[in-house]
C-alpha cells in the first residue's frame, strides 16, 4: 500500500481541488494538482499549433517535453514547470482547459503523464488530485477521497472562477457544458473518471471548505489510528 499519497479525485468544479490545496496547507506537506499536467501539454500544443489529430506529431512533441513539478521560489507550492517554463496563469484560459479535457482522453499522453506523477510522490507525502489518482495512478493509495457536488454548485462555482467560462455564460450554459464534460471523462477509455471502491465520498454542496478539510483530516487520523 502507498502511504506516500494522499488521492483526491473528483469531476470538475467540485471544489476538489481547492479542498486538496487547503488540506496540504493544514498538513503542511506539498500538493500537486495533476490536471495542470494536460492544461500544459494543451498549452505547448496550442503555442506550437499543432492539429489535435495528428497524433505523430503530438508524439513527436511530447519526446521533446519537459514536465516538472517544482517549487518557483524557495518554500513555495510545487507548480507546474514545462520546458523550463512556469506557464502559471495562461493554463487557466478557457481554450486552454478545453485543449487539456482532449489530451486527457489519449492514450499515450496518459501514459506519459502516470510516470512523472508516479515518481512526484516518491520522496514524501503530498495530496495529489486529479481524476484517476485512486484508481489509476495509485490505485493503492492508503488516503482516498472522492470530492463532488450539485450539479448547480458547480456550475456556479465555475462561474466564479475568473478566465474559465466566456463571458456570457449562464448558470444554466455552465451547468450543460460541465455535464458534457462529466460524460467526457466518465466514458472515456482511458482512465476514466470514477470513484474508487474504498475512496470516501465527500460532496461538499452544503459544507464550508473548513467543514471539508476537518471531515478528511477525520478520515485520515481515523485510519492512521487504526494502524497503531
Amino acid at each position: 500500500m502507498s502511504s506516500s499519497v494522499i488521492a483526491i479525485d473528483g469531476p470538475v468544479a467540485s471544489g476538489k481541488s481547492t479542498a486538496a490545496r487547503l488540506l496540504a496547507t493544514r498538513l503542511n506537506i506539498p500538493y500537486i494538482n495533476t490536471g495542470s499536467m494536460y492544461r500544459a501539454i494543451g498549452w505547448k500544443v496550442s503555442r506550437l499549433g499543432l492539429n489535435m489529430e495528428d497524433e505523430a506529431a503530438l508524439q513527436k512533441m511530447l519526446e521533446k517535453t519537459e514536465i516538472l513539478y517544482t517549487a518557483p521560489a524557495p518554500g513555495e507550492n510545487p507548480d507546474i514547470r514545462i520546458d523550463g517554463v512556469f506557464p502559471g496563469q495562461a493554463l487557466r484560459a478557457l481554450d486552454i482547459a478545453n485543449l487539456a479535457s482532449k489530451v486527457a482522453m489519449i492514450p499515450f499522453v496518459r501514459a506519459y503523464t502516470l510516470d512523472i506523477q508516479r515518481k512526484t510522490a516518491q520522496s514524501q507525502l503530498v495530496v495529489m488530485e486529479g481524476r484517476d489518482i485512486g484508481t489509476v495512478i495509485f490505485p493503492d493509495a492508503k488516503y482516498k477521497f472522492f470530492i463532488t457536488a450539485s450539479p448547480r454548485v458547480r456550475a456556479m462555482r465555475r462561474l466564479a472562477q475568473a478566465g474559465e467560462t466566456a463571458d456570457n455564460a449562464t448558470v444554466e450554459s455552465v451547468a450543460a457544458d460541465i455535464a458534457a464534460r462529466d460524460k467526457q471523462d466518465s466514458t472515456r477509455a482511458t482512465a476514466p473518471l470514477k470513484q474508487a471502491e474504498d475512496a470516501v465520498l465527500i460532496d461538499t454542496s452544503d459544507l464550508t471548505i473548513d467543514e471539508v478539510i476537518d471531515a478528511m483530516i477525520t478520515v485520515i487520523r481515523a485510519k492512521d489510528s487504526a494502524e497503531q
